[in-house]
This record gives structure tokens, C-alpha cells and sequence, in this order.
């Protein structure tokens, strides 16, 4: 089963590592950074809802950086606790539901029954996504595996906002977020299944 955990997290430490060392030395917290997050995460919601994509996505990819700052910062400062481990995980996935439906509020403003349905359909398979693998840790099984997680969905969900005025960039990129998080929730799920059977 592919497992992209390694990579991703190699990525993330270059890119976050000198952002964190100057963090460290303010009274920020981890937790505060994981709000801060969730806060950039509304206002990104509330650009895409009132039709502002552009600046949405430069907001979207703002806030993917705020999710890899908390968990580096914790580190380095010895600040892991595993309530803001829960807390972390909580609030990415609320940030990523207001974002998408911002979306949903937009395509509302400006029907379109195919951005709805699209914007719909990724909510379901992302929290899923999230979901298979908290709960397969609950049984003891390690469950990183997939090909689409949560940084991939940052990544094309902040192109198809940047590129949306390019009609229809930004329904290819939530077609491809549902139909790929779609596929990474059946690879968790058919891999929990292998490692309990």
C-alpha cells in the first residue's frame, strides 16, 4: 500500500524549519498557531464565498502553511502534548470544512449544481479520509497510507482558486480532490481491513 507520509513530511520540514526557528522565539504557543489557522482558514472561506477566489487561494495556501508550523513548533520547543495533538486535528478539519464551504455558498450565489455537488462530495471524503485513519489508530492500527491526505488537498484547492478565473479550473480541481479523496478513503479502508482480518 502507498505510503507518502515520509516524503510529505521531509517537504514540510524544509519548508516550515526557518519559519518555526523565528516562531520560537516569540510567546506564540503551538496551540495558538493551530488557532491562527483556523482563523486564516475563515477568512479564506469568506473570500471564496463572496467571490474574492483569487485572494481565497493565496489565503488556502497561507493557512496549509500554518498547519505544518504547529506540529514543527511543538517539537522544537518540547511542547507535544497529546491534547494538542487532538486539538490540532480537530481544527483542521473544521478549517477545511468552512473552506470548502465557503465554496459551497458561493456556487449557491452563482448556481452551479456540479460546483455544489463536486464541493459536497470532497467535504464527505476528506473528513472520511481523516476519520478511517483516527480510527484505525484506535485499534492499534498505524494507518498512513493513501495517495491524496490533507496537504494535497491544500495544494490543489488553493491552484483551483488562483487559476478559477481560467473557466473551469476550479471544478477539474475539486473533481480531482473528490474522485482522489474518494480513492485514499477506500486504500485506508481495504488496508485496515487486510491488517484485521
Amino acid at each position: 500500500m502507498i505510503n507518502l507520509q515520509k516524503p510529505r513530511r521531509a517537504i514540510g520540514r524544509y519548508f516550515a524549519e526557518p519559519l518555526v526557528k523565528l516562531i520560537s522565539k516569540t510567546s506564540i504557543t503551538p496551540n495558538g498557531l493551530t488557532w491562527i489557522g483556523l482563523i486564516i482558514a475563515v477568512v479564506a472561506a469568506v473570500l471564496a464565498a463572496t467571490g474574492h477566489l483569487f485572494a481565497a487561494g493565496w489565503v488556502v495556501a497561507f493557512s496549509g502553511l500554518f498547519d505544518m508550523l504547529d506540529g514543527s513548533l511543538a517539537r522544537l520547543k518540547n511542547q507535544s502534548t497529546k491534547f494538542g495533538a487532538v486539538l490540532d486535528s480537530t481544527l483542521d478539519r473544521v478549517g477545511e470544512a468552512v473552506a470548502l464551504l465557503g465554496l459551497t455558498i458561493y456556487y449557491l450565489q452563482n448556481p452551479s449544481l456540479t460546483g455544489i455537488l463536486l464541493t459536497g462530495l470532497t467535504l464527505i471524503a476528506s473528513q472520511l479520509v481523516s476519520y478511517i485513519r483516527a480510527r484505525a489508530e484506535a485499534i492499534n492500527v498505524n494507518c498512513e497510507v493513501g495517495v491524496f491526505t490533507r496537504p494535497e488537498r491544500i495544494v490543489i484547492l488553493s491552484l483551483g482558486l488562483l487559476f478559477s478565473r481560467f473557466n473551469p479550473v476550479l471544478l477539474i480541481a475539486l473533481g480531482l480532490m473528490a474522485l482522489l479523496s474518494w480513492i485514499t478513503a477506500g486504500q485506508r479502508l481495504f488496508y485496515v481491513w487486510q491488517k484485521t482480518k
